[in-house]
This record gives C-alpha cells, structure tokens and sequence, in this order.
C-alpha cells in the first residue's frame, strides 16, 4: 500500500505532466507559422493551391489549430499567377512553441527568424536539415527570394502544384544550409529547384535532392 507521501508524489507529477501538455496545446492553438509534418505523398502534385491549403489546414486541425484560416507558402506561374507572399496575410507568425519567426510580410522577407530551430512541424517537431539523415531542408515554394511568382516560361511550379512527373520547383532550405556559403544555399524560400530520374516533381525526386515534398503554412491574420 502506498504511503500518503508516495500518493502526494504521484498526483504532483500527474498534475504537472497534465500542466505541461495544457501549455503545449494552448501554444499550439497560438501557433500561425509551421512547416507540414508530411507532404501529399505524390511529390509536388499538391492538387494545386487548394490542394495545399486544405491539407495545411487539416494539419492544424489534428494540431488543435484549426480555429484559424491556413495558406499555403506557394506560388503559382502564368495567367492569373498568384504570389506566395500575397496569401499569407499580414503577420506577426509564431511557431508551435510561441517563437516568432517574422512580425511582418517585410520582415519575413527580409531579417527573419526561420532557421532549423524555429521552423517546426505542426506537432512542434524539428525537421530533418543538412547533415541529418535523411536530409529534408528542401521545402516547395515555387517563389522567388521576395515572395513573388516566377515568370511564365520555364517552369518552377511543377505546373502550378499539378505534376508528379516532368517539370521542376524552385524550392527554400528551412535550416539556412547548402553546398555552399552564398546567398541561394541559405535562402529559407528560394535556394535551387528540384530535379532527378523521374523528372523533377516526383517524390523520389523532391528526396534525391533533400526534400520530401514538404511546404510552410500560415496563419491568415
């Protein structure tokens, strides 16, 4: 039988464990910035931007957030080409730990805090970077470094979030790093685009580069 100081002990540690898992839920309801904890599964076929917002917001659902309208970071080319910059409102985003990554659209564009550290999943979790295995810092945006669309032409959208085969997307490093010390390789949402075997937007393609088909997600303000 257990003595009342072993009872006490135990309902203390019940009750901060359960104080702790409120705090973590009440930051994840706050939560307005996350990188997704999985892609489509089909590459960059994300079934457009629809597609991709409604999976950021089933994610922030399961996450406690989805109290909260939820865009996807991407940017579509062509007629009516749409700027990833342009679909996030206006910010301040914080992660699912309370970090502020940016307090503006400017800002996020400019003196950030997306690094490896700040940029989590949904659940609060690190994604994988350079030097981790597998390596996963290679996250979709078809944006370039100030949050606008590329020119029609040469693709850098895998057809406006619609291909899993041929074509290509301009992807960012969430953790800062590459192959070298230049502005492209520390570029959070616009470092190189994708390319392999099956032709560029596949997922063993987004993986071969370092990527798994991930994208970010924010809050509309």
């Amino acid at each position: 039988m257990k003595t009342r100081h072993e009872v006490a002990i135990v309902g203390a540690v019940t009750l901060l464990s359960l104080g702790a898992g409120t705090v973590a839920h009440a930051q994840q309801a706050d939560m307005s910035f996350f990188v997704t904890s999985a892609g489509s599964g089909k590459g960059a076929d994300l079934g457009g931007l629809a597609g991709a917002d409604q999976h950021c917001q089933q994610l922030a659902q399961a996450a406690g957030a989805g109290s909260k309208t939820w865009r996807a970071y991407l940017s579509t080319q062509g007629a009516g080409a749409v700027n990833a910059r342009d679909r996030i409102g206006a910010g301040p985003w914080q992660n699912a730990k309370g970090t502020v990554v940016a307090k503006s659209v400017a800002e996020l564009h400019g003196q950030n805090n997306v690094t490896k550290q700040t940029a989590l999943t949904e659940k609060g979790e690190a994604v994988n970077g350079r030097g981790d295995t597998p390596n996963m810092h290679d996250v979709l945006t078809g944006s370039q470094p100030d949050g606008t669309a590329f020119p029609a032409g040469e693709d850098r959208t895998c057809d406006n979030w619609s291909k899993s085969g041929q074509g290509a997307a301009m992807v960012g490093h969430h953790d800062r790093q590459g192959l070298r010390d230049d502005d492209a390789s520390k570029s959070w949402n616009s470092s190189h685009t994708s390319r392999g075997p099956g032709g560029g937007c596949s997922q063993d393609d987004l993986k071969s580069t370092g990527g798994a088909g991930l994208f970010y997600c924010f809050a509309v303000k």
